[in-house]
């Protein structure tokens, strides 16, 4: 798998060079190209990258901290992209958020490398607790911020959980797209997901109460 570019890292170090954007691209595609032959996370040590990308290993390590952020960042650059909220309204930013969610499951299902890499990841609590800080959780703080703004705004009732609701937006998805290999992922989902759930918490209009 050929990694077309490399993404900036939320709170990372500074990219001062010109060529900085090849030599990273090289680095993470070295990393791909040692799982693609078959070497586990666990065996892939920064010298092997180094010499694999054709880089010396403090060009690395003036890049990230250790292989557990060189990890995370291929995998970020292997999944789809993080999408751009429209912001027009609670909706439309939630059926954004769970597309996403099923453009990464739909890729997990057609890559049998990527499926292998989270699995070794899982495996390993510094490389999974690695990727939940720099990928899952800004995530889960994206739509929690998005679901503020829709209470604050009027478009939920004042009452509702938000943390509550935030996993039955989310937990449908993540069910299909990870737990049920075989459940169907078809376009109309994050759609169908949202106007079910938004139908129990948007407020209720004086006519109707």
């Amino acid at each position: 798998m050929s990694l077309v570019g490399s993404r900036p890292r939320p709170g990372g170090p500074a990219r001062g060079r010109p060529r900085s954007e090849a030599v990273e691209r090289a680095i993470l595609e070295g990393v791909m190209k040692l799982l693609e032959d078959g070497v586990p996370l666990a065996e892939l040590s920064i010298e092997r990258v180094a010499r694999t990308a054709g880089v010396g290993k403090a060009t690395i390590y003036r890049r990230w901290s250790g292989k557990e952020e060189l990890f995370v960042d291929v995998v970020r650059a292997a999944e789809p992209p993080d999408p751009e909220l429209p912001g027009t309204s609670l909706r439309d930013d939630l059926v954004v958020l769970l597309e996403s969610l099923r453009r990464r499951g739909l890729a997990t299902r057609s890559s049998a490398l990527l499926h292998n890499v989270y699995a070794q990841m899982k495996s390993s609590p510094k490389i999974w607790a690695a990727y939940h800080t720099a990928v899952i959780e800004p995530r889960r703080v994206l739509t929690m911020e998005v679901l503020r703004r829709a209470q604050r705004d009027g478009e939920l009732r004042p009452d509702v959980d938000l943390e509550l609701a935030n996993d039955m937006f989310v937990g449908p998805m993540l069910v299909r797209a990870v737990m049920r290999p075989d459940a169907d992922l078809p376009e109309h989902l994050p759609e169908h997901i949202v106007d079910t759930v938004l139908q129990g918490l948007r407020p209720v209009s004086p006519a109707a109460a």
